[in-house]
């Protein structure tokens, strides 16, 4: 995607544009596809309404968003409720800059990447505080503390997670994260009567796959990024039965519309971003072993048109059954309660990312002396 618009040469803002009309996109098929997965899970048949089988039921309900009259509670602040979910947005939205797309595909590709993506994503637990306290509701000011509680909490587990994995690469840009997993110099391998010495490639090369405590790693990371997205069985900021919509209660139309869009873009943030660190980026799964290499027609020459076509659509693949997961996760789990979400995280999820991060610090030290 970004990587096409930058082999051809579009401005910055393009880019900008196309990312925004994609995450869009994405979300209003995202809705669809979750509706018929829980519809499925349940035993029952999801929207069927309205166009083939309900596809255009999400097009209809955000145009319904759309053109709804703004309307503000009498109580709340003006300035600091309608900000909320503009900066909710925005923060979601920037996150997609550093994130590479296919080789050479970044908007911006910067040495920091990560912790510029980590730093700029966290502004939305500002813009959630300002939603439940500028509405001037109890419940949307319940669901905010428990939003910004959680999120603040579970940012380390994450963090820990990432930088075992960013670790084991020395960088903290994650083109260079993803390049360093396109091709591993593996042992020795017998392969159709021959020692094959080349790089295997494919999964091999794959940071969870390649260190096997960076499954670990992952599984930690995927978890705290659940809760990082408001996701069931995370889903107490949001919680139906105990704060009705959180602190979102008091929103409608083009408000709730963006809290709706900043959620699904977050899912696809985070699963991308996973995708890139622990699961080979835009990399194909596929072995370069054989008469016949499968990595050779499966991913492209890397600059040219071809080679990103292939890693954006690999790295959208695995992004999408990431997300997939969620759905599943969310339809399958009960919801947690308060505190045993944050035992979780302080004494389950943050001591095995300090585990994790120490096992990455010794082998790296290791590899470095061999």
């Amino acid at each position: 995607m970004t990587g096409l618009l930058l082999s051809a040469g579009f401005p910055a803002w393009v880019q900008g544009i196309v990312i925004l009309g994609f995450v869009s996109v994405f979300t209003l098929v995202a809705v669809y596809a979750e509706r018929k997965i829980s519809a499925f899970i349940q035993d029952r048949l999801g929207p069927m309404e309205t166009g083939p089988w309900g596809s255009l039921q999400t097009l209809a309900d955000i145009l319904k968003l759309t053109f709804k009259e703004p309307i503000r509670p009498d109580a709340a602040h003006r300035f600091w409720y309608w900000l909320a979910p503009v900066l909710v947005f925005t923060a979601v939205y920037a996150g997609f800059a550093t994130l590479p797309f296919g080789a050479g595909g970044a908007a911006a590709s910067v040495n920091i990447g990560v912790v510029w993506l980590l730093g700029i994503v966290a502004l939305d637990v500002v813009g959630i505080l300002m939603a439940g306290w500028g509405s001037m509701n109890k419940y949307a000011v319940l669901g905010a503390a428990r939003a910004v509680a959680q999120v603040i909490a579970y940012e380390i587990p994450v963090g820990l997670a990432l930088m075992s994995g960013l670790l084991m690469v020395g960088s903290l840009n994650l083109e260079v994260v993803a390049q360093a997993q396109g091709t591993y110099a593996a042992s020795p391998v017998y392969f159709l009567g021959e020692w094959d010495v080349t790089n295997i490639g494919g999964l091999t090369g794959w940071l969870a796959f390649r260190y096997p405590h960076l499954l670990v790693a992952w599984v930690v990371y995927f978890i705290a990024s659940l809760a990082e997205c408001n996701r069931a069985p995370f889903d107490l900021a949001e919680a139906e039965s105990e704060l009705i919509s959180g602190y979102h209660t008091e929103y409608g139309g083009v408000g709730f519309a963006l809290f709706f869009l900043s959620e699904y873009g977050k899912m696809l943030l985070v699963s991308v971003l996973g995708v890139t660190v622990f699961l080979g980026g835009w990399n194909t799964p596929l072995p370069n072993l054989g008469p016949v290499a499968l990595a050779d027609w499966t991913s492209g020459a890397p600059g040219t048109w071809a080679g990103i076509l292939w890693g954006g659509g690999w790295l959208l693949l695995k992004s999408l059954l990431v997300v997939g997961l969620q759905m599943w996760i969310r339809w399958t789990y009960p919801r947690l309660r308060v505190d045993q979400l944050m035992r979780l995280c302080w004494k389950w999820l943050t001591p095995i990312g300090l585990g994790l991060f120490a096992v990455s610090a010794v082998w790296k030290v290791a590899e470095v002396m061999a």
